[in-house]
């Protein structure tokens, strides 16, 4: 789960050396995950370029029209959409990011409630499940250097979308956990410039908003442990979430490890 050094792509790393419960470990320099890409300096794109075939964009056409991913030669961009609406504290789009502070900036446990119901929906919805089907087929296809998914902040549709990878891979639960955690370290900064623009918005802001903001636009326990509950609801375990749900089969699942997984040294 290295992060890979970027100028200014704060939330992009490398899935490579993370073990699985098989004793083999992921590739390096073939699963990435990170935020938008439209925030990269020069160098930055340029990096990205020498180091991925294709990059999975999850986002609405909203938050791509405001901030689109750039041109980068070689690399094939594929819009893979998660969710069709705008969803507040998860799309970053400037009309969600105010609808959001509206509804849910004065009442923290509001915003805890509403977004371990989003993570719930990325269970339950079918055009969720659809894309994040289709995203699992993109990385079966296979590619001669790495496929790079992102959102805007790399936290929510990239951070589940990086579940279900890991889950395919066989890599333990509490090493998931860690994984998708670690958002919350590389885009502090970014979270401390939301509440900023929020604060200035509205003229002040005391400790309640601040933290009803901070639910909305980090990574918690909660919201995964909110996905992992509605899985056992409605599959029974995660195993039957990828076959039932996702339509994938056992084959898929073989096929996925050994692409992405190698033998220790």
């Amino acid at each position: 789960m290295n992060r890979i050094e970027f100028e200014q792509l704060n939330n992009t790393r490398d899935l490579g050396g993370i073990a699985a419960e098989d004793g083999r470990t992921i590739v390096h320099g073939r699963l990435i995950r990170s935020g938008r890409l439209g925030i990269g300096s020069e160098n930055d794109i340029d990096k990205i370029g020498g180091l991925v075939s294709a990059v999975v964009d999850f986002r609405s056409d909203n938050e791509r029209e405001e901030t689109p991913d750039p041109d980068i030669d070689g690399v094939e961009n594929l819009h893979v959409p998660i969710i069709e609406d705008l969803a507040a504290g998860v799309s970053r789009d400037q009309k969600s990011d105010e609808e959001a502070f509206m509804m849910l900036a004065k009442d923290p446990e509001g915003a805890l409630n509403y977004m371990c119901r989003t993570y719930e929906g990325f269970v339950t919805s079918e055009s969720a499940r659809r894309g994040y089907r289709r995203f699992i087929d993109l990385l079966l296809d296979g590619r001669d250097k790495a496929v790079l998914w992102h959102c805007t902040a790399g936290k929510d549709r990239a951070g589940f979308a990086t579940v279900i990878v890991l889950e395919m891979l066989g890599v333990d639960r509490e090493t998931i956990f860690r994984n998708y955690l670690r958002t919350n370290e590389l885009i502090e900064s970014d979270i401390r410039g939301m509440v900023r623009m929020f604060f200035r918005m509205i003229g002040g802001g005391g400790h309640e908003t601040e933290r009803a903001l901070r639910y909305m636009f980090s990574a918690r326990k909660e919201y995964l442990d909110a996905a992992y509950d509605s899985i056992e609801r409605n599959y029974g375990d995660f195993r039957a979430f990828l076959t039932e749900g996702l339509g994938l089969n056992e084959e898929d699942i073989t096929r996925m490890r050994d692409m992405y997984l190698e033998q220790n040294l």
